[in-house]
């Protein structure tokens, strides 16, 4: 018999999967309790966006509050490492179990050298491989440069042309040959040979379809309830291939089948989900975040309707370049345009929005939350701008914070590279 959830059951099964059901934990914020929640959202995306900090910074400080960076530095970075960097829901950090899965499934041609004439690729590899085996984790400019690449060559010369060597470093990246050690501050990945990454790691075995099952069971972990797109989205694997795989998981006894009132998809419960008596938690969450990994989802689940505009032309945006859901208990209730302003010591809100029905104290909490990103930052202020239909309310309820504390919050950051501080540059940074 089909399990009925209502609205309310399906969005507090969702957050409690995603760690954002409850409050966070007092006091402070431990390298286990950072492996907790990287371990319950089996991945973290990567992407480049600086505006408020590095996107992998985000999610953990949407759980956990003021965290210190240096955590996730140490579990990307030192022996034995506990997430390293493959293909999955775009580029991410992943939990190095999934990696050998991932190979079979993640093929991502498009990135690498499958088009290269074959002799040429493979002597590419060749030197790559050799200069890695012999030398430090190097970035691609620095291989380049290493195989001896003049720069004011002819770029028509296929051994020494700089998008040859990136492509081929792609290629053997894609085939998990090589993996990235680290990233330097400019946000290059600094290559090296895999097996130095995570050395002599057991592979699971078994075939294609149960690498996929195991990671389809992960992705449903990590959701709670959703369905097979959601699922086959998370690690961005076939949607086809994931339906099978979900009917498989169904007969282990690893899904359930549920229906949730006002959808018409067949949907799953994972069996390790839980369904908390409510959902107390409160977070802006980072415009890459897992909970809104999948929009349709995001918007069955919150009736949120969101979508990414840091490539839509400024005139046409709608509210702004790197906008933040706010969640609110079990609702995302606003949304935010952030810019920490690491110069001026502010964290800017270039504009806030209300949803339709956020509750009364929407202003008042999300203070309280842009006040806490603002201490995790460093930052000394937060400074609302006049534009949107929650800027008014919300700049007043700043203030009154401000003036109960009675000064700046902090003056410098561990997430700053300028001159007098220390630039705390991780793995992935």
């Amino acid at each position: 018999m089909t399990a009925s959830l209502s609205l309310s059951q399906a969005r507090r099964i969702a957050l409690a999967a995603q760690g954002l059901a409850k409050t966070r934990p007092a006091g402070p914020v431990t390298s286990r309790a950072v492996g907790r929640t990287f371990a319950q959202l089996q991945l973290v995306q990567i992407d480049s966006v600086n505006v408020v900090a590095r996107s992998h910074y985000l999610p953990f400080f949407s759980r956990l509050g003021d965290y210190d960076p240096r955590i996730l530095h140490a579990m990307a970075g030192r022996k034995p490492r506990r997430m390293m960097e493959y293909w999955a829901h775009e580029a991410s950090f992943i939990r190095p179990e999934h990696f050998h899965d991932l190979l079979v499934w993640q093929k991502r041609g498009w990135v690498g050298a499958h088009n290269l004439e074959p002799l040429v690729r493979q002597d590419m590899e060749g030197r790559i491989l050799a200069a890695l085996t012999a030398g430090r984790p190097m970035t691609a400019s620095e291989l380049t440069a290493e195989l001896g690449h003049n720069e004011e060559a002819d770029r028509g010369n296929w051994g020494w042309n700089w998008n040859i060597v990136k492509r081929v470093l792609e290629h053997l990246f894609e085939q998990g040959r090589i993996s990235a050690a680290s990233r330097t501050q400019q946000f290059e990945r600094k290559y090296t040979l895999t097996s130095k990454v995570v050395p002599a790691m057991a592979q699971p075995g078994g075939t294609p379809e149960e690498a996929l099952d195991r990671l389809m069971d992960a992705a449903a972990q990590a959701h709670g309830i959703g369905t097979v797109r959601c699922f086959s989205d998370y690690f961005r694997t076939p949607l086809k291939a994931g339906a099978d795989s979900v009917q498989r998981l169904v007969r282990a006894g690893r899904l359930h089948p549920v229906s949730v009132r006002g959808w018409d998809r067949e949907t799953y419960k994972h069996v390790n989900a839980r369904i908390p008596r409510r959902a107390v938690g409160r977070a802006l969450l980072s415009p890459f975040d897992s909970l809104v990994f999948e929009r349709r989802r995001l918007e069955e689940l919150f009736g949120f309707h969101y979508r990414i505009e840091i490539y839509t032309p400024a005139a046409k945006r709608k509210f702004g370049y790197y906008v933040l859901p706010f969640l609110l208990r079990d609702g995302v209730v606003a949304r935010v345009d952030l810019k920490a302003d690491r110069a001026s010591g502010q964290l800017l809100v270039r504009s806030a929005f209300a949803e339709v029905g956020a509750p009364a104290d929407t202003a008042v909490e999300l203070a309280a939350e842009l006040e806490l990103m603002c201490a995790w930052l460093r930052l000394q202020e937060v400074v609302v701008w006049p534009v949107g239909d929650l800027a008014g309310v919300l700049t007043q309820a700043v203030a009154d914070r401000a003036d109960g504390r009675g000064g700046p919050l902090h003056a410098d950051s561990p997430l700053r590279g300028e001159r007098g501080h220390v630039a705390l540059v991780s793995p992935v940074d």
